[in-house]
């Protein structure tokens, strides 16, 4: 085992015997993220090229590159520049990377010296086996594993790399100044959306921020890279993903969401572009603003959802304590909304007697386009609560029944509040006795909305008739 402590690898090698692309005052980048993980990266920089055939190392590129999506091309169209063949290095200079190279060959082993006044010995040895840092060595009289001191290494010409480098071999035309641009799909760039949102003390009004989260973890820092995000649900193949999204052709439009971000149509998605460059490091999350709504009209509703199993058979009594839901909607139009709002988690909050913001729930969202209506389910009413029971069943024949219901909503609010029952109904149906008139929403569900006085009670009764057959 080599000692971590004071295993020291000294190496006199040629890290690189080709030319280098671009220092970073020469070069820009561009990163479009995807939902799902996936990001387009444009690293642009100016390469000095000779006449005839150049052997370029691009450093600094993701780790989590796909190298079979790689495109080099010069800005200028006209550019007489060719590649020739591509490489990519991903295999890092580490000390157990370096040892591995020298698999059957000598390397000098220092042995350091244990006690005052001795000296550092120096013998030859063959590298025989490399397992991570487990190293077997064959010196001239014997064979050890683990190294007491540190190893030298010859200089060499191997591709040694610190960092994740494609290696280029370009044909030019004319030697000089070259704007280049690579781009390439990579893993590990991710983003989101997060909105937050602070209700008004009646329920009625909503001030709403929307967020974009990112996150990086593809092993590379992207420093002052122009962002831009694409929502949609991309079809996305190995083989083809990258012709797929390089031939997607931009339809702008004039949606200005903040200071932050400009939204655009990008064929059947939308691009988010934000209007400054952005540093993102590796390993890191942050958040930029998407947008900010105010005065927002939204609609709380109070719902009992009930289901299909028991008009098909006769039950006991089918709860004393049920849950009513609680609802937040609006419509995603006028004012500062009317725009297509990425899919996320929409977190929304409520200012308390103290001038402090509560938690009020979560729920997330779809992509959902403008004039689209947004439903967020917050969680269950503490002081509206509902007793059901089946109060009739009868068969009619082996696939046809008639059965009646008693729901009674309890509210212990100093309000009255209105309470939407909504039922799940099989087969053909229909009401035929009722004290309050249902709505029919679908081929499937009734709705009955019911108010329910301030520290009182209210009562719902119907009868169904349904065939299944």
């Amino acid at each position: 085992m080599i000692r971590k402590t004071c295993a020291l690898i000294v190496i006199a090698v040629s890290l690189c015997t080709f030319q280098r692309a671009a220092q970073a005052a020469d070069r820009s980048v561009n990163l479009t993220i995807y939902n799902g993980g996936l990001a387009l990266v444009h690293d642009r920089r100016n390469v000095r090229l000779n006449s005839g055939v150049n052997h370029i190392a691009w450093r600094d590129v993701s780790p989590g590159m796909d190298s079979s999506t790689v495109l080099l091309e010069p800005e200028n169209p006209g550019d007489p520049i060719s590649v020739l063949e591509q490489n990519y290095d991903y295999d890092l200079l580490d000390p157990s990377a370096l040892l591995a190279k020298y698999v059957g060959q000598d390397v000098i082993v220092v042995h350091e010296a244990r006690f005052a006044g001795e000296r550092d010995t120096r013998e030859t040895a063959k590298v025989l086996s490399v397992n991570g840092d487990n190293v077997v060595l064959q010196y001239r009289d014997r064979i050890e594993t683990g190294v007491r001191g540190y190893i030298e290494f010859p200089r060499t010409s191997r591709n040694l790399r610190d960092r994740p480098t494609l290696v280029l071999q370009l044909q030019s035309q004319t030697p000089g100044l070259h704007a280049l641009d690579l781009s390439y799909l990579t893993s590990g760039l991710t983003w989101s959306a997060d909105y937050v949102g602070v209700m008004s003390a009646d329920d009625s009004r909503l001030n709403l921020t929307g967020l974009v989260t990112l996150s990086n973890t593809s092993g590379l820092s992207y420093e002052n890279a122009r962002l831009q995000l694409v929502a949609g649900n991309l079809n996305l193949s190995h083989q083809q993903a990258y012709g797929e999204l390089k031939t997607i052709a931009a339809v702008r439009s004039a949606d200005t969401y903040s200071v932050n971000m400009v939204q655009e149509n990008l064929f059947e998605y939308h691009l988010y572009t934000l209007q400054r460059p952005t540093t993102i490091l590796d390993k890191q999350t942050k958040q930029v603003t998407l947008l900010a709504a105010h005065d927002i009209p939204i609609q709380k509703t109070l719902e009992l959802r009930g289901s299909s199993y028991y008009y098909r058979s006769r039950e006991s009594d089918l709860g004393t304590r049920l849950p009513i839901g609680v609802y937040v909607s609006f419509e995603n139009r006028g004012g500062d909304l009317g725009v297509p709002l990425p899919a996320g988690t929409v977190r929304l909050y409520q200012t308390d007697s103290h001038g402090l913001s509560q938690f009020a729930g979560s729920d997330t969202i779809g992509h959902t386009p403008k004039n689209d209506s947004v439903r967020l389910y917050l969680g269950d009413a503490f002081d509206v609560i509902a007793r059901k029971k089946q109060t009739d069943f009868r068969m009619h024949g082996s696939c046809a029944a008639e059965s009646a219901y008693e729901i009674m909503l309890l509210n212990a609010k100093d309000q009255p509040q209105n309470v939407l029952v909504v039922e799940s109904i099989p087969g053909d149906w229909r009401i035929v006795e009722e004290n309050y008139t249902h709505t029919k929403t679908s081929a499937s569900t009734a709705n009955w909305n019911v108010p329910v006085p301030a520290g009182g009670s209210a009562t719902l009764t119907y009868r169904a008739r349904v065939n299944w057959c």
